[in-house]
């Protein structure tokens, strides 16, 4: 299990001694894969669309390899500052306290930068001299350079479909990292999941999983996104605890995907028929 303290208004994720492991299923060699690039400290990126696993696949690695984690979900606003760190005023002292980025460099973390490409381009900048080579992180305002603890490892995530022509990350910055690419799991592993993550039984799993498969062929729509493992994990929460099936999958897929009415209306068409 992964505990999530407030680090500067972002989160701060460490492994708790005695906690059973996050459930991941894996569904090709990325365990494999992500260990190698552990062992040689080398920066990983994840790709994929929202709800594939990517969070949940560094949870799972952090905990097999027994190092901390600490996750910053990166937006519009995150700036180097917030990673780094900086100074406040405390009384009549100045304290300096440390970002995550800093904390995990020191301490030897691994820092996962969730959604990397929604951050501001200083922040790529901030983690260049850690991506190459040098692996040491230069503050700024403390006129310091920082080795990097022979246990860090950089990680970032992003959504190459949805960022494709707005915030796509520059190949230069790309180049600096191994990449593992995320996608929907096979029908019979997506619903293998759900059982596993909800105990629902495994014929209202396979159907939601149909459901799934048939909106995410339905590219007519123009829906900016499309049904994640994630929605139907939830959705197979609440006819687990006991709410109707149809109502279910209504509030727990067709709606976050669309507020078009028309779309909205053939989905839930869709649903009915199918579940």
């Amino acid at each position: 299990m992964i505990e999530k303290l407030p680090v500067n208004g972002l989160t701060q994720a460490t492994k708790s001694a005695g906690k059973p492991a996050p459930f991941y299923q894996p569904v090709a060699k990325e365990v494999y894969v992500f260990e190698h690039a552990y062992q040689n400290k080398i920066p990983m990126l994840l790709k994929g669309p929202t709800g594939t696993g990517k969070t949940r696949f560094i949870e799972f690695m952090a905990y097999r390899l027994d190092s901390a984690i600490i996750t910053v979900s990166c937006h519009e606003e995150t700036s180097s500052t917030d990673l780094i760190g900086r100074y406040i005023i405390k009384g009549a002292e100045t304290l300096w306290i440390d970002g995550p980025l800093t904390k995990a460099v020191r301490t030897g973390a691994i820092l996962y930068l969730d959604e990397i490409a929604e951050a501001r381009p200083d922040v790529i900048v901030a983690i260049h001299s850690l991506t190459d080579h040098r692996k040491e992180l230069f503050i700024d305002k403390l006129g310091e350079t920082v080795s990097a603890h022979q246990d860090f490892m950089l990680v970032a995530s992003f959504n190459p479909g949805y960022q494709r022509g707005f915030k796509e990350l520059k190949p230069s910055t790309r180049q600096r990292f191994v990449a593992l690419a995320f996608n929907y799991p096979k029908p019979k592993d997506e619903a293998n999941i759900i059982t596993k993550e909800t105990q629902l039984e495994s014929n209202l799993a396979t159907k939601l999983v149909n459901i799934a498969t048939k909106i995410r062929n339905l590219t007519e729509l123009g829906l900016t996104e499309t049904v994640s493992t994630r929605l139907l994990v939830d959705a197979a929460k609440l006819i687990h605890s006991g709410l109707p099936k149809r109502l279910s999958v209504k509030v727990a897929v067709v709606e976050p995907l669309t507020d078009d009415p028309e779309i909205t209306e053939a989905l839930s068409d869709l649903v009915d028929l199918m579940i």
